[in-house]
């Protein structure tokens, strides 16, 4: 029995006493009542003794380690693994893996073989990353760590039943080159969604104008007047200009109803097969007899700029079409325009493109 016990049970003993003497002095009890309040002080006495009693030791005090002594140090079962390579979802981006693995053995029967625990433990925690991160793009290895670190974080038993194992200080990266790499995938993927994006408006645009706003004179006046509801009068001003951009849009000539309205009306030509394109080239002017032109093409272009077949200026304008063709590589339109209308050098004429023809009575002419 200790001090403290004996000093814990002495000192309620005569506190219940105290109490109890001073009740009995202030209500006169009778003096038979004496006897019995000693006789339950005693009682008290007892039963708080056996309440504060301490409980027995499980062992002698002899027998337990002494406390002064050093604790051995325990063996911790854990290994750490690092930088090893785990599939992302992407082929050929690997994730680089690290963690501290931590293991317990289990019972096993006595006729059950060795094994090394630490490499089963190591196994069995690859395996269970491996699943993960076989999931997750490789650009994510923050996001993919993260989840590794609650898939491993719990004690599980692995295949052969042998141990359980864990782990812990997970770490999950990909290497720079690879997010340099992946950087560059990115930027171009943006860049092409943009690009399709901005071609797919164009296209629309495009369908627009030609199917809708430019498919005929009409569709195009009105489309101008819904936007200038309040310029009826340029509306009809800017009719001829609508007709050439329909027209151009659905590479067709200027409507007749509108032609007239144009700055460049058409040229009528014959529709009969037999018609003589060796005759002059005026545009709108009868064809006259005494023309040697060949080349219809030749013929529609001059007559498009208003040439006349007597016109004086014919010869320096086509001149100026074959020093033109030459500087461009055009050899074969300018030997056509030359059998056409003759050597132009052979009439004297001048061979720079921008010279002037000198007045008809300039000397030297």
């Amino acid at each position: 029995m200790s001090s403290g016990h004996r000093t814990m049970t002495l000192f309620v003993t005569v506190i219940l006493g105290m109490i109890l003497v001073i009740l009995g002095l202030s209500a006169e009890w009778p003096m038979w009542a004496w006897p019995t309040l000693a006789a339950l002080l005693l009682v008290v006495a007892a039963v708080t003794h056996r309440v504060l009693a301490p409980a027995p030791e499980a062992f002698p005090r002899e027998l337990l380690p002494d406390p002064d002594l050093p604790l051995p140090a325990t063996v911790r079962q854990e290994q750490r693994v690092a930088h090893v390579a785990l599939p992302s979802s992407v082929t050929d981006y690997d994730f680089s893996f690290s963690a501290t693995v931590r293991w317990l053995v289990l019972d096993a029967p006595e006729d059950a073989p060795y094994v090394n625990p630490a490499g089963l433990a190591v196994e069995a925690i690859l395996q269970r990353a491996r699943l993960v991160t076989a999931q997750q793009p490789p650009h994510r290895s923050a996001f993919t760590q993260h989840q590794l670190d609650g898939a491993l974080a719990t004690m599980r038993p692995e295949s052969t039943g042998r141990i359980m194992a864990m782990a812990q200080d997970v770490s999950l990266s990909l290497p720079e080159l690879d997010r340099e790499r992946l950087a560059k995938l990115s930027a171009v993927r943006k860049d092409e969604d943009v690009w399709e994006h901005e071609r797919n408006y164009e296209r629309s645009k495009r369908s627009y104008l030609s199917e809708d706003v430019l498919k005929d004179t009409g569709s195009a006046v009105v489309w101008w007047l819904s936007r200038n509801e309040e310029e009826v009068e340029g509306a009809v001003n800017r009719i001829g200009l609508l007709a050439q951009l329909s027209a151009a849009a659905n590479n067709e000539e200027v409507s007749p109803p509108f032609d007239h309205l144009t700055s460049t009306p058409n040229v009528p030509y014959p529709a009969d097969d037999g018609y003589a394109w060796d005759r002059p080239f005026d545009a709108g002017y009868p064809p006259s007899t005494n023309g040697t032109g060949t080349n219809p093409d030749l013929d529609s272009f001059l007559a498009w700029f208003g040439f006349r077949d007597d016109d004086p200026d014919v010869d320096l304008f086509t001149e100026r079409l074959v020093t033109l063709a030459d500087a461009h590589g055009k050899h074969e339109a300018a030997e056509k325009i030359k059998s056409r209308f003759g050597d132009t050098e052979e009439d004297g004429r001048s061979e720079g493109l921008g010279d002037e023809p000198a007045p008809p009575d300039a000397p030297g002419q």
